[in-house]
């Protein structure tokens, strides 16, 4: 079953996604407000159990991946520069 932080994280990506229709950007944007406090919910607290190494080769996917914004791979960077 997904958490709150899974689920707010989702319909943050669809109000963010170009191929997402304006109505469901909407409809996400209300449930995040009505049920998730605008999306500020506490992340999951799933990263003990994360395995290092799985998470660093994300992050190096993230900064080598032409679709992912500078932003993004700023913080990854950032991120794999800190573990």
């Amino acid at each position: 079953m997904p958490t709150e932080a899974q689920i707010a994280g989702g319909h943050k990506a669809a109000i963010n996604n170009p191929n997402v229709p304006e109505e469901t950007k909407e409809n996400s944007k209300r449930i995040l407000e009505e049920q998730f406090n605008g999306g500020d919910v506490p992340k999951s607290g799933d990263n003990e159990n994360k395995n290092p190494n799985n998470v660093a080769g994300g992050l190096k996917a993230t900064l080598n991946n032409p679709n992912v914004s500078e932003e993004a791979k700023k913080s990854a960077k950032e991120r794999l520069d800190n573990m």
